[in-house]
């Protein structure tokens, strides 16, 4: 078997994980080399003063895990600074919050030259590589100027932004140019894709024939449309079992009967947390009848808490939640629970099981796979109701969620009334349409599609 090798920002170890708050796509990726096996290569996480050492290779199961330590300067100015001061916010929408340092895209490209660096000795021939997510775009560029010919795919995991926001960046056609060095590009939603291929059209001055074959800048690279899924069996399985765990019992006997909403998201500006609560509190004040029926449970993690903006973030979620509770609790009810740390992804299927709401709401998302989760841990006989934000990729896909815009503080309200009040028989209908496609498109399914398309493709011949 072709082996196939997995390139990542973060590289988490199956087995020595043991935090439970891993992201969306360490989770994902785990679960899609695990079964096949090969060599997970990208940053341990570690940050010294000294440069890069050598790579630390190890091996657990069927799987080579090899992971580079980072310096302080490559810390800052590749992953805190171009990556997620740059290109995070940008991705997102975000114009306001983008900083356009060319200290920090110096930074970008040198860390990814230095990571294909020492890359390439590991590499075979024959060898799959598939590179993941906006830290890693320049990847293939350097790894094809080191002499790798093998097969490279790259994945996006995050929204790609339309053609004016994309514009504002200073080093677009830099970025656009890198992409155009793999074989294969995939992007969530057809909506991403449809903005890349405005770019090529009306920016590069390139083609995409009906295949979805972009042909600009001396290249011809394969793009579609790959939406990420979730191990939906084992999910529902941690459900069931943990419906009886300790964990959620304590958190029904608490809730003392009240209908439970919940959200879990790492506490990112992107999760749209701040309008969430503004709409809990217009519920409450436009049904005074909910008052003391409902409970919401929200998880947020910390998530980059040496980035100022990230700071200021958990400055207004707790302000505004400290307000809402303020007007509306009473001494025996707080209308909502705020939690900044994460749990265990078993922990987290029992608290699905448990709510009557699921509460998706992010500004602008890749995909969310919370969405997928909270469906797949539902009871059949008596399912919840997913509440989920139009720009979350996820909504192209679960059509039975109720579809707000997040934007819309009183809309969202209204979306979570229709949620608490909706009937049994109309609560089953919805959450049958979406299980169903939850079940097929699984992280297997999604794996498997990409890799054959992969392997399928010729390396590029030039344009």
């Amino acid at each position: 078997m072709t082996r196939l090798v997995i390139v990542s920002n973060r590289v988490a170890p199956i087995k020595r994980s043991k935090a439970g708050n891993e992201g969306g796509l360490a989770v994902a990726v785990a679960a899609a080399i695990q079964g096949r096996g090969g060599l997970w290569f990208g940053w341990s996480g570690k940050v010294y003063e000294h440069e890069p050492g050598p790579v630390d290779i190890f091996e657990i199961g069927n799987l080579t895990y090899a992971t580079v330590d980072l310096s302080h300067r490559d810390y800052d100015e590749y992953y805190n600074g171009y990556a997620n001061r740059t290109l995070w916010p940008l991705f997102h929408y975000r114009l306001d919050l983008s900083e356009f340092d060319r200290r920090y895209r110096t930074g970008y490209e040198r860390v990814n030259a230095m990571l294909a660096g020492k890359l390439i000795p590991l590499l075979r021939p024959g060898d799959l590589i598939w590179v993941h997510d906006y830290h890693l775009i320049p990847m293939a560029s350097h790894l094809r100027r080191m002499g790798c010919r093998q097969r490279i795919g790259f994945f996006l995991h995050i929204p790609w932004p339309n053609l004016e926001i994309l514009l504002a960046l200073p080093n677009h056609r830099d970025l656009v140019r890198a992409l155009c060095e793999y074989d294969l590009v995939g992007f969530q939603t057809e909506r991403d894709l449809r903005a890349f291929h405005e770019y090529i059209e009306f920016e590069a001055g390139g083609t995409i024939d009906d295949g979805g074959v972009v042909r600009a800048y001396g290249r011809h690279v394969r793009t579609d449309t790959f939406p990420i899924g979730i191990d939906a069996e084992a999910f529902a399985q941690y459900a069931q079992k943990a419906e009886s765990s300790p964990q959620t019992q304590r958190l029904c006997d608490s809730v003392g009967g009240r209908r439970l909403l919940i959200g879990v998201d790492r506490l990112d500006y992107s999760k749209g947390l701040v309008a969430r609560m503004e709409a809990i509190d217009h519920l409450l004040s436009t049904y005074p009848d909910l008052r003391g029926r409902i409970v919401m449970l929200q998880i947020a993690p910390p998530s980059r808490a040496d980035v100022p903006e990230y700071m200021m973030l958990r400055h207004e979620v707790e302000s505004v939640v400290g307000r809402v509770n303020g007007t509306y609790a009473e001494f025996d009810w707080a209308p909502i629970r705020y939690l900044n740390k994460g749990f265990r992804r078993q922990t987290l299927a029992g608290f699905y099981r448990s709510s009557r709401v699921g509460v998706v709401t992010p500004l602008r998302d890749g995909m969310n796979l919370v969405a997928k989760e909270y469906v797949a841990a539902q009871r059949e006989a008596d399912p919840g109701v997913l509440v989920l934000s139009r720009f979350a990729g996820a909504a192209c896909e679960l059509d039975g969620a109720v579809i707000v815009n997040p934007y819309d503080i009183e809309g969202v309200a209204e979306g979570l009334r229709k949620a608490l009040t909706m009937s049994l028989e109309e609560r089953r209908e919805r959450w049958s349409s979406m299980v169903d496609r939850v079940r097929q498109y699984d992280v297997i399914a999604w794996q498997q599609s990409f890799l054959d398309r992969l392997s399928a493709a010729p390396s590029a011949p030039a344009a």
